[in-house]
């Protein structure tokens, strides 16, 4: 009597890693593997050179062999017929912190990880902290989006950013530069938690002991890492002078002080920008603006400068009573006539960053005209950052993120019909189609 109900014990333990997979699994389908792909007869739209009306584009071991429209499908390929498609370089989003925050304040604590404990962080790497599995990647990924910088806040030197693929079951696997930029918020616009106020703290920067403000902290901080680096350096070259402990946090400052590092500065008001541009240059550092609300009002400094910017207020309301109803809208357009280096960013929460093309055709709306509106959300970011050499177009050699549409990438109505991120086909299943699938025949 007691073994019939040791094995119904035992089949139900069996069928137990399956319930709870089910309940608390990924809701990011692992993509395929790396195959070799050919979409044919699709328009393609390289972003660099000529539109294809029909042509071919061949992609394998993760990376584009062949773009054109004389172009030979390699035997063995699996073809993809674009009849009616269009193919674009996949979408990137440079200003969230994906990955590293899920429920936000008004939530749980315990799901915020975008920032740590204190004012000097430089060495924290938002890498580390980023869930491969957060339900914000998939929906975000599913319209274009394939990659995007993650970035940590909260304190006057944040930690790195990351430039990461939105496919992978870990972060590392994710990532394509894991340590892309720092972050620095100055401590007068705003940064700075205080002398322990814990990670999900906030409040004003207070003075620290000895009368040093935090600004003047900050820049001690520069220069210590400055004579680290000298003293490393000194040691590499004569022996016999003395050897340093290592410092990670004045190490983590090096590639940031040469400028092979770049840094990104929170700032939106003209003060701001200007403030973060000219303690950048009296520290020798590379910076990029994020935010940049008043970018606008300010484009020949940007441009006499060459500073970058992520612009994300395209749908911000107007800052200023007489600013017209479309100062924002219209803000893209004016940085692009005056030859400031700018990419478009969504400007919101994780979960609203799959918005970012319809942002970039809000600004196409308001003359930026539709191809640097394209190139404002593929290539410009990736110029900024750095990685145009493997991101940003449909060129030979490029790693192979892009989406295949129905229609144009920046119009609301426009599916995805396919999805490769590192040559690896994406499923295109979220938490929304999901939980749209489970109810749909609810009665």
């Amino acid at each position: 009597m007691i073994r019939p109900a040791m094995h119904a014990v035992a089949a139900a333990l069996l069928l137990l890693p399956t319930v709870l997979s089910a309940q608390l699994g990924s809701y990011n389908p692992e993509p395929g593997p790396r195959a070799t792909v050919a979409i044919v007869n699709a328009r393609i739209v390289p972003v660099v050179g000529a539109e294809i009306a029909r042509g071919t584009l061949v992609i394998a071991d993760g990376v584009i062999q062949a773009v054109g429209a004389g172009v030979a499908v390699p035997t063995g390929a699996r073809v993809i017929d674009g009849s009616g498609l269009s193919v674009y370089p996949g979408m990137m989003d440079a200003g969230t912190d994906m990955g590293l925050t899920e429920i936000g304040s008004s939530g749980a604590a315990a799901t915020i990880d975008n920032a740590e404990t204190g004012n000097w962080n430089p060495n924290a790497q938002a890498i580390w902290g980023i869930n491969p599995h957060s339900a914000h990647i998939g929906v975000t990924r599913v319209v274009g989006i394939t990659h995007v910088v993650s970035r940590p806040g909260g304190s006057i030197l944040s930690g790195q950013a990351a430039l990461i693929n939105l496919a992978g079951y870990t972060a590392p696997g994710m990532a394509v530069v894991p340590r892309v930029a720092s972050v620095i918020q100055l401590p007068s616009q705003g940064g700075g938690r205080g002398g322990g106020g814990g990670r999900f703290g906030g409040g004003q920067t207070p003075t620290p002991a000895g009368g040093m403000s935090p600004l003047d902290s900050l820049k001690q901080l520069l220069a210590d890492a400055n004579a680290y680096g000298a003293a490393v350096a000194a040691h590499a070259e004569d022996s016999s002078l003395p050897r340093l402990d290592t410092d990670l946090v004045l190490a983590s400052l090096l590639p940031v002080l040469s400028g092979e590092m770049p840094v990104i500065f929170p700032a939106e008001s003209e003060s701001q920008i200007k403030e973060a541009v000219a303690f950048a240059e009296e520290q020798g550092l590379s910076p990029i603006i994020v935010g940049a609300r008043d970018a606008w009002r300010m484009t020949e400094y940007l441009v006499e400068h060459k500073v970058p910017v992520l612009f994300s207020n395209t749908l911000s309301l107007p800052s200023r009573d007489d600013d017209p109803y479309d100062a924002n809208f219209a803000a893209a357009a004016k940085l692009a006539a005056a030859g400031v280096r700018f990419a478009i960013t969504s400007g919101e929460g994780n979960p609203d960053v799959r918005n970012l093309p319809y942002v970039a055709g809000m600004a196409a709306a308001f003359g930026l005209s539709h191809e640097d509106a394209i190139k404002s959300v593929t290539l410009w970011p990736a110029e900024i950052f750095g990685v145009a050499d493997r991101l940003g177009s449909l060129e030979v050699g490029k790693m192979a993120n892009l989406v295949v549409t129905t229609g144009d990438l920046l119009e609301a109505r426009t599916d995805t019909r396919y999805l490769f991120i590192d040559g690896r086909d994406v499923p295109l299943g979220t938490k929304h189609s999901e939980l749209y699938d489970t109810f749909k025949d609810r009665k």
